[in-house]
């Protein structure tokens, strides 16, 4: 191996006769002036004698093919291999052209790449094409995980990534971006397992019911069953309506459907502190009420010709609200307010409490808040501003020296799809929380970890505060434009993004200063959606039929003589109520498939319908 063409002190062109480079794999320049030189390939070609070496552009200048002449290749005959090899940080000075090359030995890179343990660190997945390097590496960084690779299962034979997650301390906020199919939902996964097994409280937004983590892969036997919990807005979680400030209903209800300023001020003037959700109804019920009657004086003239006391007692708490309000809350405005309340009333939203929520967190566990994007949307306007100014409120109160403050502990925050949470071009309720959090959430010990297939839509304020970047397959060039910008991946790299296989991801870690190219590892758990749909098709036709043979098999054999007998018998045992051509049709369709056919006694029945 030899370094080739005109240097620079960022890269270098290498070639060899023998060894056929593989992109991200480590190499070392042993220049005689600067000494070693660590560096990682980049982009690789091959040429052979029916390939002409000018198809390569800017790849193969004439400055490598003059070193390759001098070096003695025979670029004509023999097969030549050709990369592109960027140094970990700039030199000083060029490297000698013609410069050895070899690979690496574990202690002369480990301090580039591995920079914790892993008992103290998140363990994601494998450092590609470090096989050769990870012969040497020690015993404690072996056997951690497998990855699952070409349909198989393939024990761990590369070095680990470890991300340091008590960095996010200085290097806070993790952004998580990918297509469809990329191996984005199940890297995620696997971040959950890793914050779960290190006991960080987190909460998870879920929009999609598949973070639950109860079901085992075939190569696990972890238990997580005491580390989470799932939690449905509107069935086991909700929001205690007397806690409610005025502002956190706005937000809320705005959330649920916007809000016109006038209706903003029916929420200031006629919200009082500690309202439940009755009084605060009822009062926007009776002003409805008395609008709709018109005016203060038909308002006392009903009470005077009401002759039940119930109704006359009501009437006159509609006097009343109507004299306080009518004047600044218009009834379009205050009808408006009702609708919303209501709505969200309906789904279950005021139905319960945080409390088993706030209680999980201290505990240390993974909440997983399931429910409609739009629920969560609506929720989590109001649990992660709760959530993070308790916190807040916990930090500042030691920082006065007030011990007696009750603990509330860091937390992390992970959404699915947060281009729908913080969308970029406009404002929604719950982006101007996760906003701040981006912005000043580090002090207090507050993280997040956002998910999305769409990074361009994704609020760039919040996305110029994700300090580590997981950016698997990728396809649309808005979005690959975005990434070039917010991460410091190479344009080769970038190149390769819409061809990433499922799994595979470029990691931009700013505490490591680089990009890793990983392959992550595989699940310990696995998402309740796994089942092909297609094959549970297949399966749900299948045990209907089976369920079917075995009601009738009592019945058999079954002739045209007997068939009506036969549906008589069938519906009163199945309790169906199948009619004549429905039963003929599905013993005929029965006769016509063969899945029953594999034990000897259903074939004998078989031939006695046919």
């Amino acid at each position: 191996m030899k370094v080739l063409g005109v240097t620079t002190t960022r890269e270098v062109y290498i070639g060899s006769k023998e060894k056929n480079f593989r992109n991200n794999e480590f190499l070392i320049v042993e220049d005689p002036v600067q000494g070693d030189i660590i560096g990682e390939v980049v982009d690789s070609k091959t040429f052979n004698r029916f390939i002409p070496l000018d198809i390569g552009g800017d790849f193969v200048d004439n400055d490598v093919l003059s070193s390759l002449d001098s070096m003695g290749y025979d670029v004509g005959e023999e097969t030549v291999y050709i990369a592109k090899l960027r140094f970990f940080e700039e030199l000083l000075y060029p490297p000698l052209t013609g410069s050895d090359l070899r690979a690496p030995e574990f202690y002369e890179i480990k301090n580039l790449l591995i920079d914790t343990m892993p008992n103290n660190s998140l363990v994601l997945g494998s450092i590609k094409n470090t096989d050769n390097i990870a012969k040497g590496m020690d015993d404690v960084y072996k056997n951690l995980f497998s990855t699952f690779e070409n349909n198989e299962y393939l024990k761990q034979r590369e070095l680990p990534y470890l991300f340091d997650y008590k960095s996010m301390h200085q290097y806070p906020h993790i952004g998580v971006f990918g297509g469809s199919g990329s191996g984005k939902s199940f890297g995620l996964r696997v971040i959950l397992e890793e914050l779960m097994e290190m006991g960080v409280p987190a909460i998870v937004m879920d929009p999609h019911y598949e973070m639950d983590f109860s079901n085992n892969s075939e190569i696990s036997n972890k238990n997580y069953s005491d580390k989470f919990r799932c939690l449905e807005i509107g069935l086991q979680t909700g929001i205690k309506f007397q806690e409610l400030q005025k502002r956190d209903l706005k937000n809320l209800l705005n959330a649920a459907s916007p809000l016109t300023d006038s209706m903003k001020n029916v929420i200031d003037i006629m919200l009082a502190k500690g309202s439940s959700f009755e009084s605060f109804k009822n009062k926007l019920d009776m002003l409805l009420e008395g609008q709709e009657i018109g005016s203060r004086d038909k308002i006392l003239s009903e009470i005077a010709a009401e002759p039940d006391i119930t109704r006359m007692n009501r009437l006159e708490e509609v006097l009343d609200i109507y004299e306080r309000y009518d004047k600044t809350c218009n009834s379009m405005s205050v009808r408006g307010v009702l609708w919303r309340l209501i709505n969200l009333q309906n789904e279950g939203i005021f139905s319960h409490n945080i409390d088993e929520l706030l209680d999980l967190l201290k505990r240390r566990k993974l909440v997983v808040l399931q429910g409609s994007t739009r629920m969560i949307n609506v929720f989590s306007t109001y649990l992660l501003a709760k959530l993070y100014y308790l916190r807040k409120e916990y930090r500042d109160e030691l920082y006065r020296r007030n011990v007696k403050v009750d603990y509330f502990p860091p937390f992390v925050i992970i959404t699915d799809e947060a281009h729908n949470f913080a969308p970029k071009g406009f404002d929604t309720p719950s982006k101007n929380i996760l906003r701040e959090i981006s912005q000043e959430g580090r002090k207090y010990g507050v993280f997040l970890i956002l998910a999305t297939q769409r990074p361009t839509l994704l609020d760039e304020t919040i996305t110029a505060q994700l300090n580590t970047k997981l950016i698997f397959r990728t396809v649309r060039a808005s979005d690959i434009d975005t990434i070039k910008e917010e991460t410091d991946l190479s344009v080769d790299e970038t190149k390769r993004l819409p061809y990433l296989s499922s799994g595979d991801v470029f990691i931009s870690s700013a505490k490591k200063g680089r990009t890793s190219f990983v392959r992550i590892r595989a699940a310990n758990t696995v998402s309740p959606h796994t089942e092909n749909p297609f094959d549970e098709l297949v399966d749900h036709e299948k045990e209907n039929f089976e369920k079917f043979f075995i009601d009738i098999k009592d019945l058999l054999p079954i002739d045209a003589t007997s068939l009506n007998i036969a549906l008589v018998n069938y519906n009163k045992k199945s309790g169906e109520n199948l009619s004549y051509d429905e039963f003929k049709n599905k013993l005929d369709e029965l006769c016509e498939r063969d899945f029953i056919e594999k034990e000897d006694n259903f074939l004998t029945e078989m031939y006695k319908i046919k």
